[in-house]
């Protein structure tokens, strides 16, 4: 029996989340269903040396909406989750963590603004400081800072990965590795409007944080001196006739 073609893709890059998937899917259904919109959930196992893809095949197989994919080696944030946009069916796209601090009750809210926006992002400003310690947070503010001062943008919380766009935001993007802390800055580069949605934060119930304060200020940067490169100098064109 085929599988029906969803409207909504839930894409979740994973590493060392086995204790966490299983929630994840769960948490996500309950938001999901109420919608009665067709979804599908896929996950991109990143080579996570614990059983995270031993529990994702037990997910997909009890589960046709389930999709798995894992890595050959270990490539980073970026790389799994674009992965994971690419075997993306949904006209809608939703991008989240794995490890439940991003709360799929959330994703209602991000996919209404798209009435109005091409791309909604979540932003955890006002509920850090419940699920995150002080360097943590000030980390972040930190990095968000430098990021917008050399992009000239005004995004509240571009290292937050929780967000839902419209499938054609992501069809012309350039992948390179750190595009995952700057997607909000490419959409608008290609044209997309942006809009930032309040979202929940909730502490880490199992597992561990695969980014600290170096990833946060130090890591990206020669990714944010690109996205300022691409700012000024790439260029959009659009076609209005054609013959034979």
């Amino acid at each position: 029996m085929s599988v029906e073609i969803p409207e909504i893709s839930f894409v979740i890059p994973c590493h060392n989340e086995q204790d966490n998937l299983r929630a994840l899917v769960e948490a996500i259904r309950k938001t999901a269903d109420p919608l009665k919109r067709a979804y599908e959930i896929v996950i991109t196992d990143d080579f996570s040396p614990d059983n995270s893809w031993t529990v994702l095949k037990e997910l997909a197989a009890a589960d046709e909406r389930v999709r798995g994919l894992r890595s050959a080696f270990n490539c980073g944030q970026s790389a799994a989750l674009w992965a994971g946009m690419k075997a993306a069916r949904g006209k809608f796209i939703v991008t989240l963590d794995a490890d439940l601090q991003n709360d799929p009750r959330d994703a209602p809210k991000l996919l209404a603004a798209l009435e109005h926006y091409d791309c909604a992002c979540g932003t955890r400003i006002e509920a850090r400081s419940q699920g995150d310690g002080f360097v943590r947070i000030a980390s972040s503010r930190i990095a968000n800072w430098v990021r917008n001062k050399l992009t000239g943008e005004n995004i509240a919380d571009a290292g937050c990965c929780y967000r839902a766009f419209k499938r054609e935001c992501v069809v012309d993007l350039k992948f390179f590795k750190g595009m995952h802390r700057f997607l909000p800055t490419l959409f608008k580069i290609e044209g997309f409007t942006v809009t930032e949605i309040p979202v929940r934060h909730n502490p880490r119930s199992a597992g561990q944080s695969h980014y600290g304060v170096w990833n946060r200020l130090f890591a990206s940067f020669y990714d944010l001196l690109a996205v300022r490169w691409m700012q000024r100098r790439m260029f959009k064109y659009k076609i209005t006739e054609r013959v034979n």
